[in-house]
């Protein structure tokens, strides 16, 4: 890879330009697996300084603590109770600003690198309630006054915190420090819950299901702060440890390692496959790496959290700080690297640190014995019924196991949503253009299409484009992934099928008017962990869905990611 140009595929673009789009597909799903996108180095260093910057910022923040003093005096005040307090809520800010997850180019974010703030302090924007017809005062897609004052306040708190002191001595957590007053965690979490009731994006931004859960478990105050907290690690952990127990798995390890930039030699990478370059299945090295990880994350947290210190505590957190740094340094799309910077924090801050404090210390068992249940509660259910839960409070990190869509835009729909949809960033293939240039901008759009084909449902969507589309017309539309209009009209966007679904279809709808046929959207559902079969929905936006139907894992995991032959089972025309 260059250093500052990309590393983008060697083809004759008139030739190729000629193919079909599974012809297209496939010399970009063989430069994937043995290059990656091809990011230039410049853009990797700009993340490792951004991380950086993320560690300065909490560094900085803890110093503003009184009784916590010595910029370089790390190990003396590192495991106070307060810390770990702060770096959570200081995360949660870093998130929900939109400097963390889905952040940048490597989330095809170009002009501007990020929405959130710039999205959520905007009336007129589009905005997704959870539960609209069942909570009240929630129903309506635009944002208000009220909810850009709701997500000023919710920054506010935050900052508020970050610069508060601690209670005082604690003997039971051996603090001279102390924790944060409760009340200024009740208040971020009662803006956090008003604020996700009006825009579940906004919440699930700020990574909710990871720093509010902790958040929570602060309030109980004491050593229950310290074993809640430990109780989420542990959800967290082997929730998605569980997530992966499927067939898509090893796809995404195959994937990621390809894309790595610390995976450099390519007959390495070439490992990961069956056999490059007639088939891109995974191979022998992928799934042994998805089993073996599977399995540390899933007992390795168990060993953690009940050793109570000593060498199996040490080697247990040598492992589970060496898991992080793999997915740290594979630089994931979507680049969620700040979140594993502090799970390796939390590492060290909760299982090493405080290894004494165990469930036998509890003081009000009920309360994180009912914060337990809640959690793992909430990752059943998004493993039984996913369509219901979205992936991230459900626990199913890096699992492949997405509920996704692809959405069908002709030119003269892009263009109302220009003119129609109150937007910080221009439409995907607008930025890509921008970028590279208007003759090469179909190559890094091919190879976005063929790192959703190297994933089990990308073999599933592109077959279903032909479903979705009128026969002899598919050149009229371009394909675009769910994401790249996700991040356009909401401003954010990490991986989560249900920010793009049904929903914003009718609240793009109702801004653009598109004409029938205008905007077709396929949307696959992630598959539940009892059932090898995933759901479909084809949706046209104007007239509504006009079929549904199944897609069995079985057909999906021995195609090739250039196929757009997956069959279909059930179909039922709805319209």
């Amino acid at each position: 890879m260059g250093f500052v140009e990309p590393e983008l595929p060697v083809v004759d673009v008139a030739q190729w330009s000629k193919g079909t789009r599974s012809e297209r597909i496939r010399p970009m799903a063989e430069h994937w697996a043995q290059v990656g996108f091809g990011t230039p180095v410049v853009l990797h260093l700009f993340y490792v300084v951004k991380i950086c910057l993320y560690v300065l910022g909490a560094w900085l923040v803890v110093l503003t603590t009184d009784g916590i003093d010595g910029f370089t005096r790390v190990g003396v005040w590192w495991s106070e109770p307060i810390v770990f307090e702060k770096v959570v809520l200081y995360t949660m800010l870093f998130e929900v600003v939109g400097l963390g997850c889905g952040f940048g180019p490597l989330n095809n974010r170009f002009f501007p690198p990020m929405g959130s703030v710039l999205y959520w302090l905007r009336a007129g924007t589009i905005r997704l309630p959870p539960w609209p017809r069942y909570v009240p005062f929630t129903s309506g897609d635009g944002r208000t006054p009220v909810d850009v004052a709701l997500y000023a306040a919710l920054l506010v708190t935050l900052g508020w915190a970050l610069v508060a002191d601690g209670t005082g001595p604690s003997a039971e957590l051996d603090s001279a420090v102390g924790l944060l007053p409760w009340w200024h965690v009740a208040i971020v979490l009662g803006v956090l819950a008003v604020l996700g009731l009006r825009d579940k994006v906004i919440f699930l931004a700020a990574r909710g299901e990871v720093y509010a859960s902790l958040a929570v478990a602060f309030l109980f105050g004491g050593t229950d702060a310290i074993v809640g907290a430990k109780v989420v690690f542990l959800v967290i952990w082997m929730g998605a440890a569980t997530s992966k127990l499927n067939k898509h798995f090893p796809f995404v390890v195959s994937t990621m390692m390809s894309n790595s930039p610390v995976v450099r030699p390519r007959w390495l990478k070439r490992r990961f496959f069956e056999r490059f370059p007639e088939d891109l299945r995974p191979g022998r090295l992928s799934r042994v790496v998805a089993h073996a990880s599977t399995a540390v994350e899933m007992l390795v947290p168990l060993v953690l959290f009940f050793s109570g210190g000593g060498w199996p505590t040490a080697v247990a957190a040598i492992l589970m700080v060496c898991f992080h740094l793999a997915i740290l340094t594979a630089i994931p799309m979507g680049v969620p690297l700040e979140w594993n910077v502090f799970m390796i924090f939390g590492v060290f801050a909760l299982f090493v640190a405080h290894a004494d404090i165990r469930l036998e210390d509890l003081h009000r068992p009920l309360l994180v014995a009912l914060l337990f249940v809640v959690l793992a509660g909430t990752v059943a259910v998004g493993n039984l019924f996913p369509r219901k839960v979205s992936f991230l409070p459900g626990m199913r990190y890096y699992a492949g196991n997405w509920d996704t869509t692809l959405w069908c835009v002709k030119p003269s729909a892009a263009a109302k949503i220009g003119t129609g949809i109150v937007a910080i960033a221009s439409m995907p293939q607008a930025q890509l253009e921008r970028y590279y240039g208007k003759d090469r901008a179909q190559i890094p759009l091919y190879l976005g299409y063929a790192f959703r084909a190297m994933n089990t449902h990308g073999r599933a969507l592109f077959s279903l484009v032909h479903r979705a589309l009128p026969a002899g017309r598919q050149d009229e539309y371009t394909i675009t992934d769910g994401e790249r209009i996700c991040s356009t009209a909401i401003g954010w966007n990490f991986g989560d099928g249900h920010m793009h679904n049904e929903q914003l279809i009718a609240a793009m709808q109702k801004r653009c008017n598109f004409e029938p046929g205008e905007v077709r959207v396929i949307l696959l559902d992630a598959q539940p962990i009892h059932r090898q079969e995933q759901r479909y929905r084809l949706v046209d936006a104007a007239t509504g869905e006009f079929e549904r139907g199944v897609v069995r894992v079985a057909d999906m995991v021995t195609r090739q990611p250039w196929a757009d032959d997956v069959p279909v089972h059930d179909v039922k025309e709805t319209r």
